[in-house]
């Protein structure tokens, strides 16, 4: 799969740093929601990779895809009691938790992946990730997500503005129910898990994300109008 997400070397070296700082040889638990061959599920598991080689094995990082922990919100909460060290989740589902992680939320933000990678590697990202620490974590990343879009059941749409009147799933929080009610749609929040379903049995019209979750999920089995909207590039978020 061709990925636009990045874990760059200065990542690596700062979250292993923090990982490191262990003082018992330890197994850290790491959640993600996606299959094994994902962007997010390599680059924590090359991380892990890494961890192991910079302590001469004292430490690694086992990763549970596929909700295997559960889903987004389930997994914030269990890095928040240490029930697991690591989630990689999307910035949205943080909203309601950490305030400041609704900036790079917004759409229609960033201009294009360098605009993003500039502000997310800046004094912005790390006053973000700074912010986290109020509520219990330790942001230790931001991957890049890609541009996020709306598909359809039934009809293609052109414009925003033909989602009006759809039901559509939307990411666990307040800000993206807003977004999605202000251009005239019928918001629907869920966990990623239940989509496919939910798009399946109708129970909603449409859903929205980046293309390669579109299609290591098979929504496209369901949803086969993928329309290059492109309103987002929230990015995905790493918490310790």
């Amino acid at each position: 799969m061709k990925t636009r997400f990045t874990l760059t070397k200065t990542i690596v070296a700062v979250a292993t740093s923090v990982l490191a700082m262990a003082a018992h040889a330890t197994e850290f638990r790491a959640a993600d929601i996606q299959p094994d061959d994902y962007p997010t599920v390599q680059a924590l598991r090359y991380m892990g990779e890494v961890l192991s080689k910079t302590t001469n094995g004292k430490h690694s990082i086992k990763v549970y895809s596929k909700s295997a922990l559960g889903n987004e919100k389930d997994t914030i909460e269990q890095t928040k009691l240490g029930a697991i060290a690591l989630a990689r989740v999307n910035v949205a589902p943080m909203n309601n938790i950490c305030a400041s992680t609704m900036v790079p939320t917004m759409p229609f933000l960033f201009r294009s992946t360098e605009h993003m990678r500039k502000v997310l590697d800046g004094a912005i990202g790390e006053e973000i990730l700074k912010d986290c620490e109020a509520q219990g974590f330790v942001g230790l990343a931001f991957y890049d997500s890609g541009a996020r879009s709306i598909y359809t059941v039934k009809k293609p749409i052109k414009t925003l503005a033909d989602a009006k009147g759809l039901k559509v799933r939307v990411q666990q929080s307040d800000l993206w129910v807003s977004v999605l009610e202000a251009m005239g749609a019928n918001a629907t929040p869920m966990p990623y898990g239940e989509v496919y379903t939910a798009l399946k049995t109708g129970l909603v019209d449409a859903a929205e994300n980046n293309y390669p979750s579109y299609e290591s999920s098979r929504h496209f089995e369901v949803a086969k109008y993928y329309n290059k909207s492109e309103h987002s590039m929230a990015p995905e978020i790493v918490v310790f």
